[in-house]
């Protein structure tokens, strides 16, 4: 039986966005356990939505009027506020470790690597709960991987875009991109970093930072150089699109950054959260 509810990295640039959060899940409606709150030691209130087999396991076999330990895909729909995709509970004390091993938590989103695999099951042990399931990294770890598009060190601002695995229609889902804290200098941006995060709050705070390698842009549309769009005031700090990997998808992008991209990074284009069907798989893909 695996010792951790995320799985290690396979790739170099593999983009992800995963973590642990305990608290004590309240749905809005008692009868319909898919959305509510998971209330923290901290006293913060985090919305979330629950995903897959996780939504059976809750209404079995957890008790929820106590905490749990949640595993969880990171969203940043509104400004300075957490939103939390629930797709497993890291409880081994009590729950089977065989059905642990056989049930991947979350498969939809983060089926490529498995990364809660461990997280859900289907029947509890009879052994009595631990107070914790404690993990070396602690609660309210999070690992981000991506594609870093914006930084501004003076105030701590940054903005990690996530790639995600295509949809089994071969569809592909719009990547997204998180707003976290932390001081990364300009140098880096466009570069895939893999970040150590920790809740504080409603926000996630930079505890250590990897930088692996330039992304590779694809050619902007009309023909127009990146060099001109950045002369004209309009750099790719918020639109740019890579190829990568982690808890969506792989990018990677060449060359330094000059002053035209230290002021689109000032300025990031649609630095919010993604749209529509954000499952933050983490995937794999050699750059382009």
């Amino acid at each position: 039986m695996r010792q951790h509810p995320i799985s290690p990295v396979t790739e170099p640039t593999q983009y992800r966005a995963i973590g642990v959060v305990r608290g004590r899940f309240e749905p809005v409606d008692p009868d319909q356990l898919t959305r509510g709150l998971i209330h923290t030691a901290d006293g913060s209130e985090l919305e979330a939505v629950v995903l897959g087999r996780l939504l059976t396991l809750m209404r079995r076999h957890l008790d929820l009027s106590v905490p749990h330990l949640w595993v969880v895909y990171p969203r940043c729909r509104e400004e300075g506020k957490l939103h939390l995709q629930m797709v497993g509970v890291w409880e081994p004390s009590t729950l089977s470790p065989i059905e642990a091993e056989g049930i991947a938590a979350g498969t939809t989103p983060e089926s490529p690597s498995r990364s809660a695999k461990t997280a859900a099951a289907a029947e509890p042990t009879a052994a009595a709960a631990e107070p914790h399931d404690a993990l070396p990294e602690g609660d309210d770890y999070f690992s981000v991987r991506g594609e870093l598009i914006f930084t501004r060190p003076e105030t701590g601002d940054l903005v990690v875009k996530v790639r995600q695995q295509p949809r089994a229609d071969g569809s592909r889902p719009t990547p997204f991109k998180l707003q976290l804290r932390g001081e990364i200098p300009l140098e880096h941006l466009r570069h895939f970093v893999a970040l150590d995060m920790r809740r504080q709050g409603q926000q996630l705070c930079l505890e250590h930072l990897e930088v692996l390698e330039p992304i590779n842009q694809r050619g902007n549309r009309g023909g127009k150089s990146r060099r001109s769009g950045e002369r004209g005031g309009q750099g790719s700090a918020g639109s740019g699109s890579g190829s990568g990997s982690g808890s969506g998808r792989a990018g990677g992008v060449g060359g330094g950054v000059g002053g035209g991209k230290a002021a689109a990074a000032r300025r990031p284009a649609g630095a919010g959260p993604g749209q529509g069907r954000d499952h933050g798989r983490p995937i794999s893909r050699s750059p382009r």
